[in-house]
């Protein structure tokens, strides 16, 4: 009330016959609110009725300027400690080739990362920095090379293989191997255990005659078996999209247009599997298992070679996320891919791309129905073409070789 005691004063001797006087009232009570209003509008500093802290800026900042940036400061010792500077300006940093062979350590001999530090004069950080650039490099370089499904001129080099070998139609075998987790959080052991009795990661592949790996899927727990591992994993994508290069072989008089993939017996009777005979009884059915039995071991060897190769994937697994592990593994594959190919294993393959499948191109035709997919699924799971198809290979064995 004490900020407009005239206007007050005004109110209380009010005379209601006075129109004049009423309208000077609110005219000066009109010039009040504007001016209040400009003052409120202009004010910049603490706001009218709080409190004041007095708190000592002025020493507050000598005494920061003393303690740390005066000639001879208080902490001269600890400023760059406390204002988190680095130690290495001006300093030459790590070689790329000292990066890339503390991670080809790593990778080969399966060390940690601070052992690598007696001979590459790296830290700990900095090799596990590295690792998982290296890793995520050569995916991004050379997966689509060396981590490619087969094309064209892989299958008709793979069937002719299988044909050589007296398995017309056989693209390769296929298995599934666990790699230890060692460093699996604690609220994941349960769902990565399995029959290991410890944290594992599956990896499911495809391996030819050369132990080249033509299908790599990985990242599944350990407590799944092959057959959850099969129902999760993209190997039959492409067939039952029908994207896939068209495939067409004759045995014993019967005519296919599906390849398969020798498999043991925990995987599905499938027309796309062909497994051995647990107890087979006859000449025939024993020269089979055998012959079956046999040349599915290129997957075995092919994971024993790849484990051999590079010791991070043989022992425990030290990182702490599934995302660097899968590079991991898909990066060993490819340079295991690329040392087949060094080697001269891969009988003059094509894989500089030239035999790739056409570029699929934007089509507005009559795409394939439903159907068409369903039948195709149903196809691949045909237990009655699995039983033809064994039989049939049963009695091509024995013609060609058993007699």
């Amino acid at each position: 009330m004490d900020r407009y005691p005239d206007i007050l004063e005004d109110i209380l001797h009010f005379n209601e016959d006075s129109d004049d006087e009423w309208d000077m009232l609110l005219a000066e009570t009109k010039r009040e609110e504007e001016s209040r209003s400009k003052r409120r509008n202009k004010h910049r500093g603490s706001v009218p009725g709080h409190r004041i802290i007095r708190r000592g800026r002025v020493e507050g900042h000598e005494r920061l300027y003393h303690d740390y940036f005066a000639p001879n400061c208080v902490y001269d010792a600890f400023f760059r400690r406390r204002f988190r500077m680095g130690h290495a300006i001006g300093n030459l940093g790590l070689s790329s080739l000292q990066k890339v062979t503390a991670a080809f350590r790593i990778l080969t001999y399966g060390t940690p990362a601070d052992s690598v530090d007696e001979y590459v004069r790296i830290g700990e950080s900095t090799a596990i920095e590295s690792l998982r650039r290296f890793v995520q490099a050569v995916i991004a370089v050379f997966g689509d090379e060396y981590l490619r499904p087969p094309n064209n001129n892989d299958i008709a080099r793979l069937l002719v293989i299988g044909e050589q070998r007296g398995f017309p139609g056989m693209l390769g075998s296929i298995d599934c191997m666990h790699w230890k987790w060692k460093n699996c959080p604690t609220a994941w052991q349960g769902m990565y255990t399995g029959h290991c009795h410890e944290p594992t990661i599956i990896l499911e592949a495809v391996a030819s005659q050369d132990l080249w790996i033509w299908h790599a899927f990985f990242g599944l727990p350990g407590s799944l078996n092959d057959i959850n591992v099969l129902e999760r994993s993209p190997v039959f994508a492409t067939l039952t999209e029908g994207r896939a290069p068209p495939i067409n072989y004759r045995i014993n008089g019967h005519d296919y247009t599906m390849g398969y993939y020798l498999a043991d017996g925990i995987y599905p009777n499938w027309s796309t599997f062909v497994k051995t005979i647990p107890c087979p009884q006859g000449l025939k059915r024993k020269h089979y298992a055998a012959a079956q039995e046999s040349i599915r071991k290129d997957v075995e060897r092919a994971f024993g070679v790849l484990q051999a190769r590079f010791a991070i994937v043989r022992g425990p697994a030290r990182f702490w996320d599934e995302e660097t592990l899968a590079y991991i593994m898909k990066a060993c594959i490819i340079m295991h891919n690329m040392i087949i190919e060094d080697e001269g294993a891969t009988n003059d393959n094509d894989f500089d791309g030239s035999g790739e499948n056409p570029i699929v191109q934007v089509s507005h035709v009559h795409t394939p129905e439903f159907v068409d997919f369903i039948q195709t699924h149903h196809q691949i799971r045909s237990n009655a073409s699995h039983s033809q198809l064994q039989s049939d290979l049963i009695e091509h064995l024995w013609q060609r070789y058993g007699q």
